[in-house]
């Protein structure tokens, strides 16, 4: 049986480590919202006469109007560009002959533009949203999360409720998923600076699907543990942590190594749209496992034995069990 309780602070520490490390990147650089979040218009654009460079290209939005737009490579000769809400024909134009008619209006000049300067291109999509729809689903999205972690929490608490206190389960996984969450949060904030990487909706679906990975993985375990202290009550419980942990670590990372070879292969064969979504599930699986391991449990561990308790005390100052006079 591994030991992995006694040294549960050497798991913390790192968790700490990572967990501050992400969050002082998402302070400094913060996230790159995409247009779902801050409004504009967004299309892929596939020069097929000459090769062009991401600066002609920047340089020559400028030169169209259009100096805040956003590029980013999506492959050969590809790019996906970001702008402000471009204004569209509106449903009298003349120029609209059909429900399967090309948008025209702005994005059509900025067309033309491009390719009068560049040569042939192909258009592969155009999509726009106002700032009442991005305000709107950045609300909804916050919402989800929040929800999500409130009712991770209510449901572990019910369903470890024959154990005695069983907040403290409820409360580990949520400690363990906040963590998970702000590792990606804190990595895309990074990729955001060095490489223009935004969220998007596709974001926040990863990131749910992530939590929901993460907490499988640490009921997992949980539940392990509920079965060891049922079977002998009298088992302390790092040895019942242990015990729990070393019967559940096969599955879990060979469950994760699965996901993750899926997830790679989708990396390598997949378009440009969905890599955000699989960079998330990447990172979120291996930080899931992980958590469920060095944190969720080391956490149960450390509030059973009064360790952060004790470590307040003597920071405190006050001597190793003294206790605080109440109020």
């Amino acid at each position: 049986m591994l030991d992995f309780a006694g040294k549960r602070w050497w798991y913390l520490s790192v968790s700490l480590a990572l967990f501050v490390v992400a969050v002082a990147s998402l302070a400094i650089f913060q996230l790159k919202a995409g247009i779902e979040f801050t409004s504009g218009s967004s299309f892929t654009i596939e020069f097929t006469e000459k090769p062009v460079q991401q600066g002609e290209l920047r340089s020559a939005m400028g030169d169209l109007g259009h100096s805040e737009a956003r590029i980013q490579g999506a492959g050969q000769n590809t790019y996906i560009i970001r702008t402000r809400e471009l204004q569209v024909a509106s449903a009298g134009d003349s120029t609209v002959t059909g429900p399967s008619a090309p948008v025209q209006g702005e994005i059509d000049q900025l067309e033309a533009g491009l390719r009068e300067r560049f040569g042939a291109l192909t258009r592969r999509d155009f999509s726009t949203v106002s700032s009442t729809v991005s305000s709107e689903i950045a609300r909804n999205a916050t919402l989800a999360v929040i929800a999500a972690s409130v009712f991770i929490l209510l449901y572990i608490w019910w369903a470890f409720r024959h154990l005695p206190r069983p907040y403290r389960y409820g409360t580990a996984a949520v400690i363990a998923v906040l963590h998970d969450a702000f590792i990606i949060l804190g990595l895309f904030a990074l990729l955001g600076e060095i490489r223009g990487t935004e969220v998007d909706t596709g974001f926040i679906t990863a990131l749910l699907t992530v939590i929901g990975f993460s907490v499988h993985d640490t009921i997992v375990v949980f539940d392990r543990i509920r079965e060891n202290i049922s079977h002998d009550p009298y088992i302390p419980f790092e040895e019942a942590v242990n015990a729990s942990m070393t019967e559940t670590l096969a599955r879990s990372i060979n469950t994760s190594f699965v996901v993750v070879l899926t997830v790679i292969a989708m990396l390598l064969i997949g378009g440009v749209t969905i890599r955000n979504f699989l960079i998330v599930l990447l990172v979120g699986v291996a930080a899931g496992t992980y958590s469920s391991i060095g944190i969720a449990s080391q956490l149960l561990v450390a509030w059973e034995r009064d360790d952060i308790g004790r470590w307040f005390r003597r920071m405190r100052g006050r001597p190793e069990g003294q206790v605080a006079e109440p109020a």
